[in-house]
């Protein structure tokens, strides 16, 4: 099963048991985000991520120069562990990661969960690999990946027992759109998926197929 079929699975579900003005509501942001213009503004391929120095959930700095001294890499977003979808592409990307490793790349996840919600999510998903922690997404803010959620979906995850500001820092809602890079060593970005839509993400096939082409093409 593919990751999208799970997400699709796990939606489908979320509609049959939802509220049909709490399904309005959320489908009104994401289409608000998607008129919004900003998917224009984002880096993609082609560009060069800018650097980071990030703390990884055990306190740990990891930097963009570091890891790309290892190899290519691939960097996903992703909104916070209190996510359903988030879990699943987190876990998929897990089932990925020998194949990806033998590829010879390194894979980290970026989020704005402050580093002990991070390491639960780690915990949870049982990651082994980085899981950095972007307070208050400064460093997705720098690729345009960054939006702020509406008081009335605040108040549905509030409904749900998702207190965002538990997990981001207290004021703080600030969320990534979901979003995966494959980055050669040189920085540049080979491929790339930005999504308003934070129901779908970049499947790992295709990561996987980005790494040997990129190594093709090297």
């Amino acid at each position: 099963m593919s990751l999208q079929d799970e997400l699709n699975g796990f939606k489908e579900g979320f509609r049959a048991n939802a509220p049909a003005d709490v399904q309005a509501k959320m489908a009104a942001a994401t289409q608000a985000l998607a008129s919004s213009g900003m998917l224009d503004k984002v880096i993609g391929t082609g560009n060069t991520l800018p650097e980071f120095s990030l703390p990884n959930h055990i306190g740990d700095q990891v930097s963009l120069s570091g890891l790309l001294a290892n190899g290519p890499l691939i960097v996903t977003f992703y909104r916070g562990g209190w996510c359903p979808y988030c879990n699943l592409e987190l876990r998929a990307y897990h089932d990925a990661q020998p194949r990806i490793d033998a590829a010879g790349a390194t894979l980290v996840a970026i989020t704005p969960e402050l580093p002990d919600a991070s390491l639960n999510t780690v915990e949870k998903n049982e990651l082994g690999f980085h899981v950095l922690t972007d307070k208050n997404a400064a460093y997705a803010r720098q690729l345009g990946l960054v939006h702020t959620l509406p008081e009335e979906i605040i108040d549905i995850y509030d409904g749900f027992g998702i207190d965002v500001e538990k997990h981001n820092g207290t004021g703080q809602f600030d969320l990534p759109l979901p979003a995966t890079y494959v980055v050669g060593t040189n920085g540049v970005v080979f491929k790339s998926f930005v999504e308003v839509d934070y129901t779908k993400r970049m499947e790992p096939e295709i990561v996987i197929a980005a790494l040997e082409s990129m190594r093709t093409a090297a």
